[in-house]
């Protein structure tokens, strides 16, 4: 029966059964016989129940009090329980605690086992039988039981709601206070924005593989990286003051910084502040600036727009002016070959004194074909001439004369086409050398021609490698503070204690289980 329950029971004079001797009721550690313990309320008629309870109140252990019983056995007290013959050694002036008390009750233990060698069972004296509980009686019982319960309950209820109070109401409403009180009111500008490139000029079956103008995520990633990076803070901080802006007393004391804050904790500031995110679905990065004052927060959100440009001009203007060099510099090359081979047909022009060999190879050919056809009609008239039997010597000397004179032009012309004249040079040479010219001249004019469509092409190639940044939605200055949303951020503070708790508490109790299983 609980203590509760017994001390119930003993008010209305219900007195315990005897406990039965036995081999249960004698093995004890010490080898002595063990006495049931005995509510102080079953102490002598004659004895106080304050004494007692006193006594108890004292909080002996199982082993004094064992002790003291067996001290009052050998003085030859009869008490009933084991704080009773505490209190009748201590009224006949006897410490059932000295040092020498023990030492004399074990030597006096030792003798007797030396004589005895079972343990000895000291009987108490008999108890009255139980008397039976009214109905009345076991309903009070029942309802005190009840009462102590609940009280109990009560007790552990408000240690819950104190620590509650202590570790998550106590500290959501410090937060809440500072949401409502304390933080500066912030303002954010937001602004979308683009990264398209120029459009491919493939037509038919290559348009279909050509891809899309929005197809620049390398592009947009890099374009974000460099707007959360350091250079874009710095470069920021000297055009338009961020330091500055977040150092001025206005700002509290959480959000504010140092003026003499390094480079890091401005950072680290400038990230909490510019929150730029790139969704890679539509292509858009999405900017939000956070600032105290609503319009440098717009001119914040336009000089990073500003910078974001010139990041994308100088991420194709280097491959554009690669695909451009190379080909520039193949058609100045041709050019200036093509320039020299016109000159050099020039000189030869100059130097031999003939516009075009050509044309005047013909006119030779002409000239001589001309002649030999005299010379055949001048060799018709000779050999018919001859054919007479009394050819006129006149006639026939005439004829073989101009036979004679026509052959020496032929011969003459023929060799004025292949030998030079005085130390000039022939006809055929100077030819030579202008076809020579000339073709060297057409070739350089065809890679001229072929080094000016490569540069056309790299021009169009480098025209489609071009990005440019389009603006979706312009940054505008709000005219109500965006932050701090003080309601959600309370209740955000008050899940966030109460789920520590939760975990510290859960942490605890199988801790307390481990420890005492």
């Amino acid at each position: 029966m609980p203590p509760k329950a017994a001390k119930f029971r003993i008010r209305r004079g219900v007195h315990a059964a005897p406990p039965v001797a036995g081999p249960a009721a004698s093995g004890t550690e010490d080898g002595f016989a063990a006495l049931p313990p005995q509510p102080a309320d079953k102490a002598a008629p004659d004895q106080p129940a304050e004494d007692i309870a006193a006594i108890q109140a004292e909080g002996l252990t199982g082993r004094q009090l064992r002790t003291a019983r067996r001290i009052a056995q050998k003085h030859g007290i009869a008490a009933s329980s084991d704080y009773e013959a505490v209190l009748l050694l201590r009224k006949k002036g006897i410490d059932p605690f000295d040092p020498a008390a023990l030492l004399a009750l074990v030597g006096q233990t030792r003798s007797e086992d030396a004589r005895v060698q079972l343990p000895q069972t000291v009987a108490p004296p008999r108890a009255l039988p139980p008397a039976p509980l009214t109905e009345g009686e076991r309903a009070s019982e029942i309802m005190a039981i009840q009462r102590d319960i609940v009280l109990r309950r009560r007790r552990n209820l408000m240690r819950l709601i104190a620590r509650l109070a202590a570790f998550v109401l106590f500290p959501t409403l410090l937060v809440s206070l500072y949401y409502y009180l304390v933080a500066t009111p912030m303002y954010a500008t937001k602004a979308e924005f683009v990264i398209q490139q120029a459009e491919n000029p493939a037509t038919g079956l290559g348009s279909m593989f050509r891809g899309t103008q929005f197809a620049t995520s390398q592009d947009s990633i890099a374009v974000q990286g460099f707007l959360q990076s350091r250079d874009a803070m710095l470069r920021l901080d000297r055009d338009l003051g961020f330091k500055a802006h977040f150092a001025q007393p206005g700002v509290d004391p959480i959000q504010r910084i140092d003026a003499t804050a390094t480079n890091e904790e401005v950072y680290r500031l400038y990230k909490r502040n510019v929150k730029i995110g790139y969704d890679p679905t539509e292509g858009i990065i999405k900017m939000e600036v956070i600032a105290a004052d609503p319009a440098l927060s717009q001119k914040f959100s336009e000089a990073l727009i500003g910078y974001a440009e010139e990041q994308v001009d100088n991420l194709s203007a280097r491959l554009r002016e690669d695909q451009m060099k190379g080909a520039r510099t193949s058609f100045e090359d041709a050019e200036t070959r093509v320039q020299q081979a016109q000159e050099k047909v020039l000189e030869l022009q100059q130097a031999l004194g003939v516009l075009d060999p050509m044309s005047e190879s013909s006119a030779a050919m002409a000239q001589i074909a001309q002649l030999e056809g005299h010379l055949q009609k001048k060799k018709l008239e000779l050999s018919q001439l001859l054919d007479n039997a009394s050819p006129n010597r006149a006639r026939v000397d005439g004829a073989k004369g101009d036979v004679a004179r026509l052959e020496g032009l032929i011969k003459e012309l023929r060799v004025g086409l292949t030998q030079g004249k005085n130390g000039n040079e022939s006809l055929a040479q100077v030819t030579g050398q202008l076809r020579i010219a000339e073709a060297d001249l057409e070739t350089r004019q065809m890679m001229l021609a072929q080094a000016l469509q490569q540069m056309e092409t790299a021009r169009v190639e480098a025209n489609r490698q071009v990005r440019y940044l389009e603006t979706n939605v312009s940054p505008v200055a709000p005219d109500e503070p965006t932050y701090p949303r003080a309601f959600e951020n309370t209740l955000l503070a008050f899940l966030i204690f109460g789920g520590i708790y939760l975990m510290v508490s859960l942490t605890v109790s199988i801790l307390k289980e481990q420890a005492t299983s």
